[in-house]
């Protein structure tokens, strides 16, 4: 059966994804599924860098304000509804572009994933960890986790005690952190004809850029949104781990100034940046890179690119 063609465009925070996918929207009549594991919370506007309302009238979006922030959403989730909507707008004779930067979200999508992790098994190191968390909680396990795997954590809700025990157990018998094994391939075969753009720049450029961006930010209004969210008493929650959220509650809490918090916010962000970065390299194929922070003029080489790509 012949696949369906797709346009991806993936990269770190700040690199100017969504410039670019509004631009190809408009040059080859797309419509724009979020990729992006914060974007899909509803009233995060500001510290998740989502596009503006007017952006979004002009070019349909999806995956972005489609949950509460109570709500814990999970990598298979988006592959559920993402796969759903490629379909859709296709039909339409649209073409689907997925904008992200949550490397999980991205590969589920591309390939035929399960999210079960591998590694040997230690059924009395399973057994352990339950009584562990029968005497003290599933959140207690759940910030052993952290310690030893925050990706996985990030990727797991605190009272799936199931599955922090899973990636506590192949922690504990192999070595490597579950998130390594955490997107098993099933087969290599990618599921549908993409088109795979990535955006990249020098990195002190790119880190002056992020920087900015968090200012910017907090002359949006980042503290009133971070507090609304902060005033809801969900630390626990997946929407309030997010960078730019997580680091104003010492501020919130009279723990840390102002100034601190919006350093700890630009160092995250750009710590996420880079692990962005090295994610995209390692595991996706057939990506091809430009830096249109440099060579702005590319972007028209991007576009006649895609529209042979959609043609063939």
């Amino acid at each position: 059966m012949k696949k369906k063609k797709i346009i991806i465009i993936v990269g770190s925070t700040a690199v100017g994804k969504t410039s670019l996918s509004l631009s190809l929207a408009k040059a080859v009549n797309g419509e724009i599924i979020s990729g992006d594991s914060m974007q899909i919370y509803r009233n995060l506007t500001i510290g998740t860098a989502k596009v503006s309302k007017e952006e979004q009238q002009e070019i349909p979006h999806y995956l972005i304000d489609e949950v509460d922030v109570e709500t814990s959403y999970a990598v298979s989730d988006f592959q559920k509804r993402a796969r759903f909507l490629i379909e859709e707008i296709s039909a339409r004779g649209k073409v689907p572009i997925i904008v992200g930067g949550t490397g999980l979200y991205i590969e589920s999508l591309l390939y035929d994933v399960t999210f079960g992790g591998s590694g040997e098994n230690d059924p009395a190191f399973r057994e352990a960890q339950e009584a562990i968390a029968i005497e003290k909680g599933n959140h207690y396990l759940w910030e052993q986790l952290i310690k030893v795997d925050a990706s996985a954590a990030e990727n797991i809700h605190f009272n799936n005690r199931r599955r922090v025990i899973r990636a506590l157990e192949v922690y504990h018998v192999t070595g490597q952190p579950f998130s390594s094994y955490q997107s098993e391939r099933k087969e290599k075969e990618l599921l549908y004809d993409a088109k795979i753009i990535g955006l990249t720049t020098d990195r002190e450029e790119l880190y002056q850029r992020i920087n900015l961006r968090v200012d910017q930010m907090f002359e949006k209004g980042l503290i009133q949104e971070a507090d609304w969210l902060y005033q809801r008493q969900l630390p626990d929650a997946q929407a309030s781990r997010g960078i730019g959220y997580k680091e104003l509650v010492p501020y919130f809490e009279k723990k840390a100034t102002l100034q601190e918090a919006k350093e700890a916010i630009q160092q995250n962000s750009r710590r996420y940046a880079k692990r962005q970065l090295t994610w995209f390299k390692n595991r996706l194929e057939n990506v091809v890179w430009f830096d249109l922070l440099a060579s702005p003029e590319k972007e028209e080489h991007i576009k006649k690119e895609v529209k042979r790509f959609l043609r063939d």
